[in-house]
Order: C-alpha cells, then sequence, then structure tokens
C-alpha cells in the first residue's frame, strides 16, 4: 500500500535523538520486514509495473534527463504501470526558479508526461522531497534505535581538513567515522553543545551483491573506499541516500531506471533497504548519453536544454528518436519512429553498456522525416496550418500587403508542396521564403542584367497564364516554360528560369520556378509579372 506522510515538518534533531538515547520509546512502523529478492526483469508476477524519474530542480530539464525520463515512461507503458514524476528539491542552496515548473512542462511537451506528479497528484504524493521530511526522520529514528545510524558532531572545517589531508596524500578524501563509537553519555554531552548534529549511516564491511538489469551482477565494498555517509543534515533535510531509498519504497517503486552513475552507490542503497527491513526494487543503470566526440553533457552547453529545442521548432518525436536511435534498448536502430512505436519495440535486455554518442547535427533529418509524416495526415496538416499561421503573423505582422497569405487553403498547398524539403515548419518563414508572404521588391536593372528580354519573356509569360482550360500544374507548367524558352532566340532556358526566380521571389535561388508558380497561384503570379512590365 503507498503511504502518505502525514506532514512535511521535520521533527526537531534534538527531540527525535533524546527520544532515542533513552529506551522505552515505542518503534516507529515502517514496513514489514521483508527478505531481500535478486533483480530481475519479473514483470508478469502480478506486481504492478511504477517507475520513477526524479530530477533535482537545480536546472532545466535538459536531454540527458529527457532521455532517463523517456526510458522509464516506455518501460512503464510497455508493462501498462505508472510513470511518476518526482521532484528531488532538498538541496535548498541549488534549486533554481522555474525549474521546477520547467522539468514537468517540457515532459508534457514531449509527450510523455507522467501519471503521478507534483502537478497531477496522485495517490503517493506529495511529489517533492521537500514535502515528505517527516518520513525521512521517521527512518532515521528506526535506523538509530537498531545502532545503523549515529549522530555525527564533526564541525564543517574538520571535515575540510580531513578532505585537504587526504588529497595532500594522494588518497581519495573519506569521513574517518570518529563519531561512530561514541557513547551514550557522551552523546548527550555533545547534544548539550551542538543540539543539531548530522546523521550517519553505519556501512556494514560486505554490501550485499545485487543483480543490474543492464551491468549484470555487481558487488561494491563502500565501506573500504569511503567513510559512512551523511544521511539526514543537520536542517532536518536528508540527502540522495536516504531520500531516494525511503521514497522509492513508501511510492511503491518496482523497477529503478536511472543513470549509471549511481551504480556504485547502489550497493550502499541496498544496505539502507537491508538495515529498515525492506524489500528493494529492480535496478537497471542507464549507460551516459555523451556528445558526439565522447564529452559529458554540460548545462553550460546552452543547446542541451529540452526547451531550446522546443523553442527552436523541433518536433518532440524527432527528439525522442534521435536519443533513442543512438543508444540501445531496440532490435533495430531506424530512424523515423514515433513514440507507440518505441513503446512497442523497447526491450530493456538490449540495453547495453556502452555510452550512447549523439550527434546533433542528424537532429534536421530526424524532424524533417517525422514533419513529412504529420504533413501527410489530413488531421495533422490542419494542425500545422494554423501553427504556420502564427508563424507568419509572427515574423511578418504588419508587412503582409495582403492578408489572404494567411487562408488555410493556400497555406497548406504551400505546405504539400514543400513536403520533404523542409526540416522545420519555421523555414517556411525565414528569408529564403519569404516571397510566400510579402511581394518582393524587384527593379528591372536586376531583371535586366539576367537578360535583355524582360518584356517579352513577361508577356509570354502572361500568355501561357492567360491560355483558358489549362490546368498549370507543376509538369504542364515545366513543359510549357521549356517550349517558351525554345522559341527566344539567344536566349537560355537558364537565363529564363533565373529572371522568372527573381521576378517572382527576389532572390536567385530557390525552389523550382514551377513550384514557386504553383505555390503563389496564377492570380498573384500576373500580378507580379505585370508589375516587372509596368516598372
Amino acid at each position: 500500500m503507498l503511504k502518505k506522510p502525514t506532514c512535511a515538518l521535520p521533527i526537531p534533531m534534538a527531540a527525535l535523538l533524546k527520544r532515542l538515547l533513552w529506551p522505552g520509546s515505542p518503534p516507529v512502523a515502517l514496513g514489514r520486514p521483508v527478505g531481500r529478492r535478486e533483480a530481475c526483469l519479473s514483470t508478469d508476477s502480478g506486481a504492478a509495473v511504477r517507475v520513477r524519474f526524479a530530477p533535482s530542480p537545480t536546472g532545466f530539464l535538459h536531454l540527458g534527463g529527457l532521455r532517463t525520463a523517456l526510458y522509464n515512461y516506455i518501460f512503464a507503458k510497455k508493462y501498462r504501470g505508472s510513470f511518476i514524476l518526482r521532484l528531488e528539491d532538498t538541496d535548498r542552496t541549488r534549486l533554481v526558479p522555474g525549474a521546477a515548473e520547467n522539468i514537468e512542462d517540457m515532459l508534457e511537451w514531449a509527450g510523455i508526461p507522467p501519471d503521478e506528479s507534483p502537478r497531477q497528484g496522485g495517490p503517493a504524493g506529495p511529489y517533492q522531497q521537500s514535502q515528505r521530511l517527516e518520513l525521512y526522520a521517521q527512518a532515521t529514528e528506526v535506523l538509530l534505535k537498531t545502532g545503523a545510524a549515529y549522530p555525527c558532531f564533526c564541525s564543517p572545517q574538520r571535515l575540510e581538513l580531513l578532505k585537504k589531508e587526504a588529497l595532500r596524500n594522494h588518497q581519495t578524501p573519506r569521513y574517518d567515522n570518529r563519531c561512530r563509537n561514541l557513547t551514550q553519555k557522551q552523546v548527550t554531552q555533545k547534544l548539550a553543545e551542538a543540539p543539531k548534529p548530522a546523521i550517519r549511516f553505519h556501512l556494514e564491511e560486505e554490501a550485499p551483491a545485487f543483480q543490474d538489469l543492464v551491468y549484470g551482477w555487481n558487488q561494491h565494498e563502500v565501506a573500504s573506499v569511503e567513510g559512512d555517509p551523511v544521511i539526514l543534515k543537520s536542517d532536518g533535510f536528508p540527502t540522495y541516500h536516504l531520500a531516494c531509498v525511503v521514497d522509492d519504497h513508501h511510492m511503491g517503486i518496482s523497477h529503478v531506471l536511472r543513470g549509471s552513475e549511481w551504480l556504485v552507490s547502489t550497493s550502499k542503497h541496498l544496505l539502507l533497504y537491508q538495515a529498515l527491513g525492506w524489500q528493494p526494487p529492480h535496478f537497471a543503470h542507464l549507460p551516459l548519453l555523451l556528445n558526439r566526440d565522447g564529452s559529458k553533457l554540460s548545462k553550460r552547453q546552452g543547446d542541451i536544454f529540452v526547451e531550446h529545442f522546443s523553442t527552436a521548432g523541433f518536433l518532440p518525436d524527432a527528439l525522442l528518436d534521435i536519443i533513442t536511435n543512438c543508444g540501445s534498448g531496440f532490435a533495430e536502430n531506424q530512424m523515423g519512429r514515433t513514440l507507440p512505436e518505441l513503446i512497442m519495440q523497447f526491450d530493456l535486455t538490449r540495453i547495453t553498456c556502452h555510452s550512447a554518442l549523439l550527434d546533433l547535427e542528424k537532429l534536421p533529418e530526424f524532424n524533417r522525416l517525422h514533419l513529412r509524416r504529420l504533413m501527410s495526415s489530413e488531421a495533422q496538416r490542419h494542425q500545422l496550418v494554423g501553427k504556420l499561421r502564427a508563424l507568419v503573423e509572427e515574423v511578418f505582422g504588419s508587412q503582409l500587403q495582403d492578408r489572404a497569405v494567411l487562408d488555410p487553403a493556400y497555406m497548406e498547398r504551400i505546405i504539400l508542396l514543400r513536403q520533404g524539403h523542409i526540416c522545420r515548419l519555421q523555414d517556411l518563414v525565414s528569408p529564403a521564403y519569404s516571397y510566400l508572404w510579402t511581394r518582393p521588391a524587384v527593379s528591372r536593372a536586376q531583371l535586366g542584367a539576367i537578360s535583355e528580354k524582360v518584356d517579352e519573356i513577361a508577356k509570354r509569360v502572361l500568355g501561357l497564364l492567360e491560355r483558358p482550360g489549362v490546368s498549370l500544374t507543376q509538369d504542364v507548367l515545366n513543359r510549357e516554360l521549356k517550349k517558351l524558352s525554345e522559341g527566344l532566340e539567344d536566349t537560355k532556358h537558364s537565363n529564363v528560369m533565373r529572371l522568372l526566380r527573381v521576378a517572382l521571389s527576389g532572390q536567385p535561388q530557390g525552389p523550382p520556378v514551377a513550384e514557386m508558380m504553383v505555390s503563389l497561384g496564377t492570380k498573384e503570379v500576373r500580378e507580379r509579372i505585370q508589375k516587372v512590365l509596368s516598372s
């Protein structure tokens, strides 16, 4: 059963320790002790699959976090389970304003919204660790009672000296467990002097082995390489190690899919599960997502934040496609997979230990494939028309000489003609396509520099447009423009095309002239050609 904390206020540290130092106080029941199970991909035992994405709101959601969230989401959906968003906001000094909202906003934008979250609520809330402090205090009380944890009175200055001494001797900094063996009398005396100690977890010498669903059997003797870790800080807030164990237990998490940087810490977490008498979840550690050159993704890279890609006009499916395509977990690495296809094809046993190298230079091509798929769907195309209209009004606004360009039929024609040629919808409002929305300012001198037969070419094109009973498709226009060029002495077809392209768009390069004419429509092409004759 999922359990809710009764309040969000921390139990005062001195009061907590006072209860523990004098026998007779009733124990806190946190759950029925159960035997530790070996991790396995057992999803058919009847137990509900519940996974969580638990970022810290110390920054906006980036691609590495999105990938972790995505793997949790598709695993949950494949086994008809629940995907939970939990915010690990206990490091109050590093919180970034707006980050918590951004994380959930971007998950919703990406099409992988959580089933339970700070915004959605749910049976296991609250979903922010800062509102679950009593649960951590209760777990700490149990650990203190059984001797699995102890108060630490070491000052920050002493801890800093230990660190400097270790580094000077080329050793890994570690706590020397000085407070582990304090007597009850010594603790009582120190509490009078320092009523807010930190609480450390007593690491056992032999950590349990576990079978990770990606990395196989693992065992890390954490006690031999590091000192006893702080699990509850003097301000009553937990560290990651205690909080994730307590929350995963109370939220009924069945599988923990997280980054491989936490693989070594898992032995420490299993010791906590063991000390609390709880059954641990299954663990699957995901290999890191790295840059194409093998370097780590960094929050200092402005272009790794999901919001950057959303603002730049990339499609959610394209982003999900590329971050799974560069990794593992699927039978084949094919481009163009949609989210339902990712869910259907996902196989956790196919995830390898190799880091995934992300080549963002390929993202435009991924986006082109997904945009073309949307354009080929009538329902999706209507949505794209609405988005394109908003873009045109935003970019061109008062520059629009004729608001007929906002007509849905015109915009749909543009989208269909450029299908497969553009990577983003935003491309259609770039300078290269401005001629679709505003009339270019073209001088007679520009056209005369291309051909001396400006008037003759213009008159022949007008005659073509006014020919009765002719459906001017791209194929027909290509044939007729070729014939038109052949009827002109000493004039190359390429020069005729260049002249018409400049007359219609004001640009020396662009789509084929026949496509330009079909895009603009007969009426608009006629007006632009007539403008050439009158200039």
